[in-house]
């Protein structure tokens, strides 16, 4: 069988079988719809729902199908295209000698057609579809010239950037992974328009219709380098651009250009970071950059076959300025206004303008001249000049112009050199700083207005006095009136300040010295501010004295703000004075009520020692108490406790139920009892004081010991060197409720044991529980018995071994009593 290729080569016809009909031009083949008519299943809305999503994608599959087929079928009419010029036969027998060459090659007539176009073609498409079959990475499924030249062939048909754009982004770059692209249009004046997008929501794409001059996008670098530009993500570049929000992985922009002029970008958009960027896939991108530059040329051609004429003259004028050194303005009338005065908007500014208020210059460009400048309205003002030139034609210059804005509440102005001229519709508004560079000109402004200072200089010879603006404001004064001289000062001041003043201008003027001094200034309007003056003495060549320059400085609100600290150092160290007297107070009482350390008591066969340890801080003096004593019953009586709270309440509070316990003991009452009436003393003749207690009663005849808690950590029993806590019997705080019922306890003593009643400060750590730390105390009890049974200071070193190894880290007070029985 003869070669297709060879048949191609040679020009002969290709046999057709009788009885075979002739396939038309681009026709595909589509298989039959697989779906049957859907009967009514029971299943109400949830079954009609299914059917119509089942529908909708069906018709988008077959949307999507009819836009590939429509690319395909171009792509093999211009494959029909060139068998007419090769095989010189009509259409009809060239698209059956199409089908029968691809039958015969085992591939899809499609393919065949794209391979014919690359055949006879010398673009970029058929160089790069060369490479590609010649290398090895070629998808036999996903040849990658079929892709662009069907992009091509869709284009081609659609006829706008927007089809290539949808086009470029279905059949070329969504393999790729893209995520969407856009193709934009540049313009004489550095401007860009978006000529097509696919991948974008239609706001975004509305939004992005125009890109002024001057915005520095991924397109507009491109253009600048004339060379393609890649970024990793564009969120990381902080580049603006169409879908800045939505698609922030890698861009590319191409430039696309016709005839080595560059009329366009494409730039390409992943949601992921870029990929690495291989030469084939370079000359894909290239390529469609060139089917991009074909649909520009046309599409710009519609969009600008009628230029403005203004538009030339003000590229000639924006050229022109742009090489001037001196900050320039180009005005034009506002394209709506048509009634006087006129509104001037300000369409341009050269390279070399500064703004003399300090503002950026995308605040300037496209405002109005008096949205940017109001103070300009003033009579005499650069509006009024700007209007009569435009009215007359005739140049306005001037030496010294004063030029006012009003940033932030605060009117700034300079004087300048000032030139406007008249060319055409627009108006060339030049000025040079007298006062320095435009540079310098904005920090002092800022510095004046942000410091509040004024500076003068005056002239003793000649009584000249110059002052700035800002000066006359401090003053109070209009810009018109007549600056005060230094000899004069006194007469503005407060009259406390004058000897202050004399001082300031003895040392200047006659001594010649610099100095500085602040005053009360009583300004016309009856305001009082506060001032500071510094001033120098500028000598003549002959050692005379003849100018004093200097500034004023409004400090009112530093000194307001040190009278405010230094009464709130006052308040402070008045408070501290008293905290400290309420500690030592407090202090006082409880060592009044329980000396730190006293000697061993004896009390029948029982043996108390007591161990009291104040808080490190005085401030945190607290409400521990212990007491043992022996009532007239002949009982011992023995407690613990602790009042919430530190300071002079709480001291008060413990000598408060100290004394009630002792009185209420005195009835003979059981441990039990005895706190629940303390609790109610507690609940109601004390001011909001809650506490915990333990109380024991103990009988010497029988050595029993009846007690009781109150919310309080049980005592520990030592008994033959083992420790040991007396049973949790239950009891609440004392002066939580009006009345409150305390279960009781009782236990016989030993000869031999030693009991210890404490409070929170010698177990309570912030680390651990109390369940662990009452087991390290049992531990430690254990630990100071045995050294304490081979020492000679007896219960007194158990205490103090107690208390000198109680790993307790909250620094709060500690009360400790060890009773020892013999």
């Amino acid at each position: 069988m003869q070669d297709p290729q060879e048949r191609l080569a040679t020009g002969r016809p290709a046999a057709i079988e009788p009885g075979v009909e002739a396939p038309r031009v681009g026709a595909q083949r589509t298989p039959a719809d697989p779906e049957a008519p859907a009967t009514q299943e029971p299943g109400g809305d949830a079954a009609a729902v299914g059917r119509l999503a089942t529908t909708v994608e069906r018709l988008r599959q077959e949307l999507d199908q009819a836009q590939a087929d429509a690319a395909g079928r171009a792509v093999v009419e211009m494959a029909v295209g060139v068998l007419v010029e090769r095989l010189r036969c009509g259409p009809t027998e060239a698209a059956r000698q199409l089908e029968s060459l691809a039958e015969q090659a085992g591939v899809t007539t499609l393919a065949l057609a794209a391979d014919l176009v690359n055949q006879v073609a010398a673009d970029q498409i058929s160089a790069l579809a060369r490479d590609f079959v010649a290398g090895t990475a070629v998808r036999p499924e996903d040849p990658v010239a079929l892709r662009l030249r069907s992009t091509e062939a869709d284009t081609i048909a659609g006829g706008d950037a927007a089809t290539a754009a949808r086009s470029m982004l279905e059949h070329a770059l969504r393999p790729l992974g893209v995520a969407a692209v856009a193709v934009w249009a540049a313009h004489p004046d550095l401007s860009l328009s978006l000529a097509g997008s696919a991948g974008f929501q239609p706001e975004e794409a509305r939004r992005w219709r125009h890109v002024p001059p001057g915005v520095p996008t991924p397109a507009r670098r491109a253009l600048d380098e004339r060379a393609a530009v890649g970024y990793h993500t564009l969120a990381e570049a902080s580049l603006p651009s169409i879908g800045q929000h939505e698609i922030r992985g890698g861009r590319l922009a191409v430039p696309a250009g016709v005839g080595g002029r560059l009329i366009g970008v494409l730039e390409i958009c992943w949601r992921e970071a870029l990929p690495e960027q291989s030469q084939p896939l370079q000359r894909q991108f290239e390529a469609l950059a060139e089917v991009a530059a074909a649909t520009l040329e046309s599409w710009d051609s519609r969009q600008y076959a009628v230029a403005d004429p203004a538009d030339a003259q003000f590229d000639e004028l924006r050229q022109l300025t742009d090489g001037l050194l001196d900050p320039c303005l180009v005005l034009r009338v506002a394209p709506e206004d048509t009634e006087l005065p006129l509104k001037f908007v300000i369409r341009h500014v050269n390279p070399s303008f500064v703004d003399f208020a300090g503002r950026p210059t995308a605040a300037i460009v496209g405002t109005r001249l008096l949205e940017a400048y109001p103070l300009a309205a003033e009579p005499g003002g650069l509006a009024e000049k700007v209007e009569h030139v435009f009215a007359t034609g005739e140049p306005f210059r001037a030496q010294g112009m004063r030029l006012a804005a009003l940033v932030d509440g605060v009117p700034l102005s300079a004087r300048a050199q000032v030139s406007i001229s008249r060319h055409g519709i627009h108006l060339v508004v030049v000025w040079r700083l007298d006062d320095g560079t435009p540079r310098v000109a904005r920090l002092l402004q800022h510095a004046q207005r942000l410091g509040r200072i004024g500076g003068f200089e005056e002239n003793l010879k000649t009584r000249q006095i110059v002052w700035n603006d800002t000066l006359f404001e401090l003053h109070g004064l209009p810009p018109t009136a007549q600056p005060i001289a230094l000899d004069q000062l006194a007469e503005h001041a407060h009259p406390d300040d004058r000897h202050t003043i004399g001082r300031f201008l003895r040392t200047l003027l006659y001594h010649r010295r610099p100095a500085s001094t602040a005053f009360r200034l009583q300004r016309p309007d009856g305001v009082t501010r506060h001032i500071r003056v510094v001033a120098e003495p500028v000598r003549d060549p002959d050692s005379g004295l003849r100018i004093v320059r200097g500034a004023y400085q409004d400090i009112s609100a530093q000194h307001w703000t040190e009278v405010a600290l230094a009464a709130t150092r006052d308040q402070l160290a008045q408070s501290e004075q008293q905290a400290a007297e309420r500690s030592r107070l407090a202090l006082q009482l409880q060592h009044a009520i329980m000396p730190p350390a006293r000697g061993p008591l004896d009390l029948h066969d029982l043996r108390v020692a007591v161990r009291y340890r104040p808080a490190e801080k005085d401030h945190l003096v607290g409400g521990d108490w212990y007491d043992a004593l022996a009532l007239p019953t002949g009982d011992v009586l023995l407690c613990v406790g602790d009042v919430a709270g530190h300071g002079i309440e709480a001291a008060t509070g413990m000598v408060a139920l100290r004394n009630a316990l002792r009185g209420l003991a005195a009835t003979g009452a059981g441990p039990a009892q005895l706190l629940s009436w303390l609790n109610s003393v507690t609940h109601h003749l004390t001011d909001n004081v809650t506490a915990t207690a333990v109380c024991g009663l103990y009988e010497p005849a029988t050595r029993r010991l009846r007690w009781a808690r109150a919310g309080h950590p049980p005592p520990v029993l030592v008994r033959e060197g083992r420790a040991m806590t007396l049973p949790q019997v239950g009891g609440i705080l004392l002066g939580a409720l009006d009345q409150a019922e305390y279960e009781e306890h009782d236990f016989v003593l030993q000869a031999g044991d030693t009991l210890v009643m404490y409070t929170d400060g010698l177990i309570e750590r912030r680390d651990e529980s109390l369940q662990a730390s009452l087991t390290n105390l049992m531990t430690l009890a254990e630990r100071a018995h045995h050294q304490s049974a081979t020492s000679a200071d007896g219960l007194e070193g158990h205490l103090d071994h107690l208390l000198q190894y109680s790993s307790a880290d909250t620094d709060d007070d500690t009360c400790l009593v060890g009773v020892a029985v013999r």
